[in-house]
């Protein structure tokens, strides 16, 4: 049982990661905190020594967490059901270890494999835990501590590329960091260097792809649509019904929006108007009486004398039941079509069918029971001008999805455009205001603008990096004018990948449990049969065996930052193929190499270099399994010159065999003679050319050499699984082929090209 010393420490490190948490989730310039929030319970779990107890932390760190985020949450959820702020407030504290699993696998996961493999492999299966977690289980409101890097303009860009799930894997490698910096401060100071530099990894990652990819960008000919969005404060439908009647309601809400949209065409001159979530309560253009039906013809002879296109929210039905939606108005040709809202918040807008009944809607008087839509829809905006831009309806909850609006974005979508009914957080504004920051987010990630209209705030427009290009506040009627460049020529990683980090978690914990399981089950087999004992000669090896491994953090940083490394290749190739426009973007290329491979295998050599005479993997003489036969079969091999990363990356693209005849022959092409662009731009433009020329090569080389190494490896894994005794001699030939391959099929391959062109 834990000392009473023992629980007062964890009991400070819980209010103390929670008041991190809280004051991160706050945004402003409390975002750097995300890197080190955790850091205190990290440390607290680090004292635990049975599985109870780390999942009593974990629990406890759920609540708190739960309590400092989301404490607005309970509140309005109390308000809405009547059971006051206290009971709502109650109710969520309750369902903490529900509403936050992630923290419970985390701790577990964290803590069973620091038991089996120490703390190095355990700081990186864990972040891998928690994103996996928070793909694979349903949660209330898909939220991850990345949303919280949105005040950062820098960091924030690099939700293009792995989500807002990949910024929450790096601030949860960076807690590990910094905690790793601290349990080894009293150490000397080489101990430190790995963890060290896994912390700063992360940042220094995401200020790089910032920096040099940065926002998606517009197309270069697109001229900018002026967007109206109706913000009429116009809350309490069911307090106003009560007051003044259903259809004096409806006449206040409609003759207050016919009067801002009026203002909004003759004094900003917009050219379409966006009115927010189910503003009109019944069902547009499937009226339920003859009273709906004459609101319907008002509406759209109100949009045809206004000459402009109008989204607005409203309900639709059909045999199923009915839906919350959205539907396009244009002036000429009346209702367009619907969005269906596809992500409904439970029992408010649904039941789950396992749990609706009468004795639940008895208990729960407000329950909804709308249908769910089918998913992302795109429709054309037909503007005055004639130009008809292409945008993606969101409603409420559904702009909550990452991979609703990735979608939306390969439908062909140009513009994102959300609505939603936040006026149950109008006494709880930081509620709206995360919600807002959630849906930013779907810019940065699709690469498109956005304009997000609510009935009382917050309603802005973004640009397609997620900057806010017009607001309006909280409990205000105001109109929200945005000039948006509609996007579609720039197309991010992410909208190429999919949703592809909580995947490649589930797939990297998946076969860590296999290799566990099979690594069991050989050993228990030898037992079984005795060979166990049987003793294995020791073949004779390079003496660079005996050598000392790293340390393990530092073993982690190096393997991370080299993995790093690779999946940039991978994901430049898996683009270029995807992509045809972006084969012809060389400057693009060199900028994701720079960032996303020579900066990794840059750290990576200095990790390297702070060790110098060890060895990066820990290979023992003899044993090992698989694996073992296949590092020493790599490690017996001499490393030529033609190996060096500056003979395959500088030499070889500008060998006379590839880069310099292909430049030359461009020259006479595109210019005319051989130093037609020195004679025409001069000597500056000339070399630049050749630069870009060689760096086009050296992307094309690295590509080549990525995938001859791929092959390599499963051809000597496969040989050393097949042919133990022969392992060695297989790699021989497989690396020396690969070079052959390398340094004489690629001209080869140009020769025969150009010869046959």
């Amino acid at each position: 049982m834990p000392s009473l010393r023992t629980v007062t420490l964890a009991s400070l490190a819980l209010l103390a990661s929670a008041v991190l948490a809280g004051c991160y989730a706050r945004g402003g310039a409390g975002w750097p905190l995300g890197f080190c929030m955790l850091v205190p319970w990290l440390l607290a779990l680090q004292q635990c020594r049975h599985w109870s107890t780390v999942l009593g932390y974990a629990c406890l760190m759920a609540l708190a967490y739960t309590v400092a985020v989301f404490a607005w949450l309970g509140y309005a959820l109390g308000q809405y059901t009547g059971m006051g702020e206290a009971g709502g407030l109650a109710c969520l504290m309750l369902a903490a270890p529900l509403f936050q699993p992630q923290f419970l696998v985390f701790a577990l996961a964290r803590h069973v494999v620091m038991r089996r493999a120490g703390a190095t492999a355990a700081a990186l299966v864990a972040p891998a835990a928690w994103v996996a977690t928070e793909w694979l289980l349903p949660r209330l409101l898909d939220d991850t501590p990345g949303y919280g890097l949105y005040p950062s303009p820098l960091l924030r860009q690099g939700a293009a590329v792995g989500g807002a799930a990949g910024l929450t894997l790096l601030l949860l490698l960076a807690n590990e960091g910094w905690a790793a910096v601290l349990r080894a401060r009293h150490q000397r100071w080489r101990a430190q260097v790995a963890p060290l530099l896994l912390a700063v990894t992360g940042p220094l990652l995401l200020a790089a792809y910032g920096a040099l990819a940065g926002p998606a960008a517009p197309a270069a000919t697109a001229k900018p649509v002026r967007l109206a969005l109706v913000q009429a404060n116009i809350t309490d439908y069911e307090g106003l019904r009560r007051q003044q009647g259903t259809a004096a309601v409806v006449r206040q809400v409609l003759d207050t929006h016919f009067v801002m949209s009026r203002a909004a065409v003759q004094q900003h001159h917009a050219q379409a108007l966006v009115w927010s979530e189910t503003i009109y309560p019944t069902t547009l253009g499937h009226p339920k009486s003859s009273a709906g039906a004459a609101l319907d013809e008002e509406i759209l002879a109100a949009v045809a004398d206004l000459g402009v296109p109008l989204l607005l929210g409203t309900y639709d039905r059909d045999s199923a039941g009915e839906y919350n939606a959205a539907a396009l108005l244009q002036p000429d040709t009346g209702v367009q079509g619907y969005y269906r809202k596809t992500r409904l918040f439970p029992l408010t807008e649904y039941v789950p069918a396992w749990l609706d009944g009468a004795l639940v809607r008895r208990w729960l008087p407000w329950t909804g029971s709308w249908q769910a839509g089918n998913g992302a829809r795109v429709f054309p905006l037909k503007l005055g001008d004639g130009r008809e831009i292409v945008f993606q309806p969101l409603i409420c909850l559904d702009d909550v999805d990452t991979t609703l609006a990735l979608e939306g974005a390969r439908l062909g979508a140009q513009l994102i455009v959300s609505m939603s009914n936040d006026a149950w957080f109008t006494a709880y504004p930081e509620g709206a205001r995360l919600h807002q920051t959630v849906a930013a987010f779907r810019s940065i990630e699709t690469g498109l603008p956005q304009v997000r209209v609510t009935t009382n705030g917050y309603s802005a427009a973004f640009d397609a990096g997620g900057a806010m290009l017009a607001a309006s506040s909280m409990g205000t009627a105001t109109l929200v004018v945005a000039d948006v460049v509609p996007g579609g020529m720039a197309v991010t990683p992410l909208v190429r990948w999919g949703n592809w980090v909580g995947p490649a978690a589930c797939i990297v914990l998946l076969a860590l449990v296999v290799m566990t399981w099979l690594r069991v089950a050989e050993r228990g087999l030898l037992t079984a049969t005795g060979l166990a004992a049987t003793p294995v000669a020791a073949p004779a090896l390079p003496l660079q065996l005996g050598l000392p491994p790293l340390p393990p953090a530092a073993r982690l940083a190096v393997v991370l930052l080299r993995a790093v490394a690779g999946a940039s290749v991978l994901a430049l190739g898996l683009a270029l193929w995807r992509d045809p426009p972006l084969r012809s973007n060389t400057l693009a290329q060199l900028r994701f190499l720079a960032a996303g491979y020579l900066l990794p295998q840059a750290a990576a050599w200095c990790v390297l270099r702070a060790y110098p005479g060890r060895l990066c993997v820990a290979v023992p003489a003899h044993g090992g399994g698989l694996l073992g036969r296949c590092y020493r079969a790599r490690l017996r091999l001499r490393r030529r010159i033609w190996d060096r990363p500056c003979c395959k990356l500088v030499l070889l693209p500008l060998a006379l065999a590839l880069a310099v005849p292909a430049f030359i022959l461009h020259q006479n092409i595109v210019f005319g003679s051989a130093l037609g662009e020195y004679d025409s731009l001069g000597l500056a433009a000339y070399l630049q050319g050749l630069a870009l020329w060689w760096g086009a090569w050296a992307c094309g080389v690295l590509l080549c050499a990525a995938t001859l190494r791929l092959a390599i490896e499963v051809a000597a894994l496969l040989v050393a699984a097949a042919r133990p005794d022969q392992a060695a001699s297989a790699r021989y030939w497989l690396e020396r082929g690969g070079a052959l391959l390398l340094y004489l099929g690629l001209p080869a391959a140009l020769l025969l090209r150009v010869y046959a062109a």
